[in-house]
């Protein structure tokens, strides 16, 4: 598969996205509305960037500036990989 290079396409990708994040939240929390589903909800929102990030930026950026991540399939394969080096 080519490498999505469109910038409306593009946009269009990450609206699509932030769509189904935002009505799957909705979703679940109507299955239990409560403030602390909420929260529950927002805090693994949160968690779950954070460790994008941390897989995509930081792993790329600081551990082994080397290796580019295709996606979570790549790091896997590249965390057990070095797992058998070592």
């Amino acid at each position: 598969m080519k490498d999505l290079q469109n910038p409306k396409l593009i946009w269009l990708k990450g609206i699509l996205f932030l769509v189904m994040a935002l009505v799957c939240g909705v979703l679940v929390w109507l299955e239990s509305p409560t403030f602390k589903s909420a929260l529950l909800l927002a805090v693994v929102v949160w968690a779950s960037c954070r460790a994008y990030y941390f897989a995509f930026y930081v792993l790329e950026r600081y551990v082994d500036p080397q290796f580019r991540f295709s996606g979570l399939g790549s790091l896997v394969r590249y965390i057990l990989r070095n797992r058998r080096q070592q």
